[in-house]
């Protein structure tokens, strides 16, 4: 008896996703529970086991093509089987038949974005209206002339969505890649960040001899629980500790007034090679102790890597941290993630040369772990000095640290 895999719905309000990858192809033995296909929605990427072992007898739906929840994804079966619930077509061959009667295709012609099969997807209707775009003035390169997120972004951008010709001026200057999904809401996110928000930087430095010896005592005994006890997990807690303090920092401005958030739910940028990167949410920080913020933030970080994150997982922050330093950078400037007031970006680790007073106000040098604090925010909500002040009590924190 033949399986049908559908659609899921992977999280309350997902109504719809992006197929980014199958792991198999028609033909080929499965086992229930592998991981068949890799789906994408909100920028989360998850792998979507089999049903049932047997044969991947047929599959309904291609690479980078966008599907409501319920629809049939694949068959699964034994050699042979008859597939007699799917009907003998594709919907890449019934996409052929014009689905407009007679009757409206005047009006049709007039109005492109009616002749769309199936639905515009919210990302593509969210971008339009955030920036005021008429659809029919955009060229659609998806099954049909369906219009893409690829496409609003290219008309946006001012450049043509349609495949470079071969033998064209731009194939003759280098090689051009497809964008990904991922980099596609990466790029639509950083834009309309920067069109949204007054961005402003001020920059800090934190001598971390304190977390790095509490680092040091503690390291072997939270690895004996199975935990990694990373610098991330004291930035993270010296946020949510500076957050409690300066709770403009963990706002967002609204048409209404500033929305001071109940909790504190720190996103933290966790790259994925040169797949991008996400941004998974540790739940009220303040709440956890620091085992409990080093546990999720080793949970987080490895399911984001395994492609086992859920979409509720990479929404609900109110401050972002970035770790731009993992590669060497001393400082950076990063982009706010909307809606929220700040995001703050932590440079590399360096031992340096630094003046350090006695009690007695004597003066000396000392090799210090130091880090660059790079503080971006909103201008509409904090001013430099309450940002100032803000980044003040993360520093302080983090040098006086005490578990």
């Amino acid at each position: 008896m033949t399986t049908k895999l559908l659609v899921p719905r992977l999280g309350e309000g997902v109504d719809e996703l992006t197929v980014v990858k199958w792991l198999k192809a028609e033909g080929d033995s499965v086992h229930e529970l592998e991981p068949l296909l890799e789906v994408e929605t909100d920028k989360v990427v998850t792998e979507i086991p089999s049903p049932a072992s047997g044969i991947l007898l047929r599959i309904e739906v291609g690479e980078n093509t966008a599907v409501e929840v319920g629809r049939v994804l694949a068959w699964i079966g034994q050699p042979g089987e008859l597939l007699a619930e799917a009907g003998p077509a594709r919907p890449e061959a019934a996409a052929k038949v014009d689905p407009l009667p007679e009757r409206t295709k005047s009006v049709a012609q007039r109005e492109p974005v009616d002749r769309q099969p199936g639905f515009l997807s919210p990302v593509v209707r969210k971008i339009a209206a955030e920036h005021n775009l008429d659809l029919r003035q955009v060229r659609g390169s998806g099954l049909n002339g369906r219009i893409t997120k690829q496409d609003v972004l290219a008309h946006l951008a001012g450049r043509p969505a349609a495949p470079v010709a071969s033998g064209s001026d731009t194939e003759a200057r280098g090689t051009l890649l497809p964008i990904t999904t991922v980099r596609s809401q990466i790029a639509e996110r950083m834009l309309a960040s920067k069109q949204t928000s007054p961005h402003v930087m001020t920059v800090m430095e934190a001598d971390l001899h304190r977390i790095a010896a509490h680092r040091a005592a503690n390291k072997a005994a939270y690895e004996a629980d199975g935990v990694n006890l990373t610098y991330t997990v004291y930035f993270m807690a010296a946020i949510a500790a500076a957050l409690k303090v300066h709770p403009l920092a963990n706002a967002s401005w609204t048409d209404e007034g500033l929305l001071l958030h109940a909790e504190i739910n720190i996103g933290m940028a966790t790259s994925l090679g040169e797949q991008g990167l996400i941004v998974p949410v540790l739940q009220r920080v303040d709440e956890l102790s620091l085992l409990g913020i080093a546990r999720g933030v080793n949970d987080l970080a490895h399911r984001a890597r395994t492609k086992r994150l859920r979409p509720f997982e990479v929404r609900g922050g109110t401050f972002t941290l970035t770790n731009h330093g993992i590669g060497g950078s001393l400082f950076a400037m990063p982009i706010i993630n909307q809606p929220q007031c700040g995001i703050l970006g932590t440079g590399a680790i360096q031992k340096r040369p630094v003046v350090v007073s006695d009690g007695a106000g004597n003066d000396a040098l000392a090799i210090r772990p130091m880090v660059y604090l790079s503080f971006v925010f909103d201008h509409r909500i904090l001013d430099g000095a309450s940002a100032d002040a803000f980044l003040s009590q993360v520093q302080e924190r983090l040098e006086n640290w005490s578990a």
